[in-house]
């Protein structure tokens, strides 16, 4: 098999084992929700597994791996840390009244199936980044790894600000609206879409993983027009006050000064 197959085959095989046994785990617990835990370890398994596997430019496998290490640990644990003994997502919830009996195993396909596909697409930079043994890091590479570091600072700031403002009894249904919230409204959605297009950046300059643009636009189009934003908002009108308001003066995605409220 060629080290491009060998790429591609090892983070299929180990996405569909951590997704299989996910899925076993969350019919055991009654708790779909627990593939949102397991979303950045993905990644990460995802690189290492090439790593282990291909046999590349140590540099640019090292930083590939590093980068998608650092980003998929901080998001599974800070999930796992906000999320665990919370119970199931309204999201989930909703399916399973939906489908009813049914759910276990509708969940395999439209919850645990699916993203796993999603997973590998997006990972394609990751694991093609890794097979050329063309030479060094040059300049694409460090502005790479700028975008990289640009998206995972908002993401965990974004995150932050979040976490203490829901802290705090006074903001309860309310919307936040400061730091980095006041310029978007979804930072932690936009730093991951950074995240994911400079490690597209990096895999690129090897030429072969040039394909990982894609996986960063998939990324983007799912956190801006499916998953992320459209699908939050539509519950977020409902359950924050002054949140129609919020929406008419912040950018939903790339940050930009806030527009005069509305007279």
């Amino acid at each position: 098999m060629s080290p491009t197959a060998t790429a591609m085959v090892s983070a299929a095989v180990v996405i569909a084992a951590m997704m299989l046994t996910t899925w076993v785990i969350s019919v055991a617990v009654r708790n779909a929700s627990i593939v949102d835990l397991v979303w950045g370890l993905g990644f990460v398994l995802v690189a290492w597994a090439v790593r282990i596997t291909v046999d590349g430019n140590d540099a640019r496998q090292w930083l590939l791996v590093g980068m998608v290490t650092v980003w998929g640990l901080r998001l599974s644990g800070y999930l796992a840390w906000r999320n665990l003994g919370h119970g199931e997502d309204y999201r989930y919830k909703a399916m399973r009244k939906q489908w009813g009996s049914r759910f276990w195993i509708v969940s395999l396909v439209t919850v645990f199936a699916l993203q796993g596909v999603l997973m590998w697409i997006v990972s394609i930079g990751v694991q093609l980044g890794q097979v050329p043994r063309t030479p060094g890091l040059g300049v694409l590479a460090v502005v790479g790894v700028v975008v990289w570091a640009l998206g995972l600072g908002f993401e965990a700031v974004g995150d932050a600000q979040l976490v203490r403002f829901k802290a705090d009894p006074a903001n309860a249904g309310t919307t936040m609206d400061r730091g980095l919230w006041r310029y978007t409204r979804h930072p932690n959605y936009f730093g991951d879409a950074c995240v994911w297009w400079g490690i597209a950046l990096v895999a690129a300059e090897s030429g072969l993983g040039a394909f990982g643009l894609i996986g960063a636009a998939v990324m983007t189009l799912f956190l801006r027009r499916v998953s992320g934003v459209t699908l939050l908002e539509k519950s977020l009108v409902k359950r924050r006050a002054g949140y129609e308001d919020y929406v008419a003066r912040t950018s939903p995605f790339v940050p930009r000064r806030p527009r005069p409220p509305r007279g």
